[in-house]
């Protein structure tokens, strides 16, 4: 009894130290997201998390919260902490001059520089160290940043808004609005939590979106906007070419003429060429690639449908969100929320796994993760 009741105890611990880094999810890329708490005598008695990357780690905040009183006081923290100089210094220094005696951590951390070694160094300096309580909560928060040490690419969001039966817009392309305010509030503050968001050439043309995050309860810094457009027919006057709002990245396959390269560099928009898929279009990998190679660890899909398609018949869609509102458009020549070729058998399609569905006004957000 005495066992369980002290298995209770750490796990109500690590459960507010998970707390704690869900308040930084998205907020400290390229760096994950991180809580920490310290409890003496059964109590919390200091806590923190690491809020935007070159900031304090949590150890740190919730070690200096603590005081004096960190000595001989037992440490949660939901991943292993770093064992290196970075923009700060290791908190396993932290720790150990503090005079923590035990610690409590949810997951190894994959990336090369820590891996075990934050484990060791605690171990060497004679603190008890416990890993993988409440592993797989830990992990799927921080999924994204895991995904991006494992694949080098960022975390894929695929998010679209239709009617009960799956339309965008009515057959005459109206489309605004399908979702009503509380739905789009939040994929406003999805966008807030995210590295950059995609959309395609048609899109822009056919919308003028601005693609920026306009939430009314959220403040972050606004996410890159990315552009596929092959053969850069981009309007110049298009919002999404604001660069000062946000940044911009037009992703191509073909030489543009000199008379828009000039015009896209005045707007400030970075240009880059990719190769191209069978059909002609950005070939998707080698952009997610160079995504990753800047440090974005994520990114949200917008659409429309047919990008929306590729990403879904290329397998790199890893998480979606789809708010439905309760309305029926109907109509063949209504267009789906993904287009492309689709799959042909139904073993085929796309399955999602953890799901789950939330009430956002008269909407439904359903979500879950892509079976890989």
């Amino acid at each position: 009894m005495e066992n369980l009741q002290h298995m209770e105890q750490n796990q109500h611990f690590m459960h507010r130290a998970l707390e704690l880094a869900q308040k930084a999810e998205g907020r400290t890329s390229p760096n994950p997201a991180v809580g920490a708490v310290i409890v003496r005598d059964g109590r919390i008695i200091a806590e923190g998390y690491h809020r935007r990357a070159g900031s304090e780690h949590a150890e740190v905040v919730a070690l200096q919260a603590a005081g004096q009183s960190a000595a001989g006081a037992t440490m949660y923290v939901t991943l292993e902490p770093c064992n290196h100089f970075g923009k700060t210094p290791p908190c396993t220094e932290a720790i150990i001059t503090a005079g923590i005696r035990e610690v409590y951590y949810a997951v190894q951390d994959s990336d090369e520089r820590v891996l075990g070694s934050g484990h060791k160094r605690l171990l060497e300096a004679g603190i008890t160290v416990h890993e993988g309580l409440c592993r797989e909560q830990a992990e799927q928060l921080n999924r994204r940043y895991f995904h991006y040490k494992k694949t080098g690419r960022p975390w894929v969001f695929g998010k679209f808004a239709a009617s009960l039966d799956g339309k965008i817009a009515t057959r005459c392309g109206e489309s605004q609005w399908i979702t009503g305010d509380e739905a789009r509030e939040h994929g406003h503050r999805l966008r807030s939590r995210v590295d950059a968001i995609l959309a395609g050439v048609g899109t822009v043309i056919a919308d003028d979106p601005l693609l920026t995050c306009r939430s009314s309860t959220e403040t972050a810094t606004q996410p890159l906007r990315v552009i596929l457009d092959s053969s850069g027919r981009t309007p110049i006057k298009a919002r999404v070419l604001d660069t000062s709002v946000a940044q911009t990245l037009l992703a191509t396959t073909s030489p543009l003429t000199a008379e828009r390269q000039r015009a896209f560099a005045q707007k400030g928009v970075q240009v880059e060429g990719f190769p191209a898929d069978e059909q002609g279009r950005v070939s998707l990998l080698p952009l997610l690639q160079f995504l990753g190679k800047r440090g974005l660890t994520s990114i949200l899909v917008e659409g429309g449908a047919a990008v929306l398609g590729s990403f879904f018949q290329a397998g790199l869609i890893d998480e979606l969100l789809a708010y439905f509102a309760p309305i029926v458009i109907g109509g063949e020549q209504a267009p789906g929320a993904v287009g492309g070729n689709g799959f042909a058998r139904l073993q085929q399609a796309a399955c999602l796994r953890d799901t789950s569905i939330e009430q956002l006004g008269p909407d439904f957000l359903i979500k879950g993760l892509v079976v890989k």
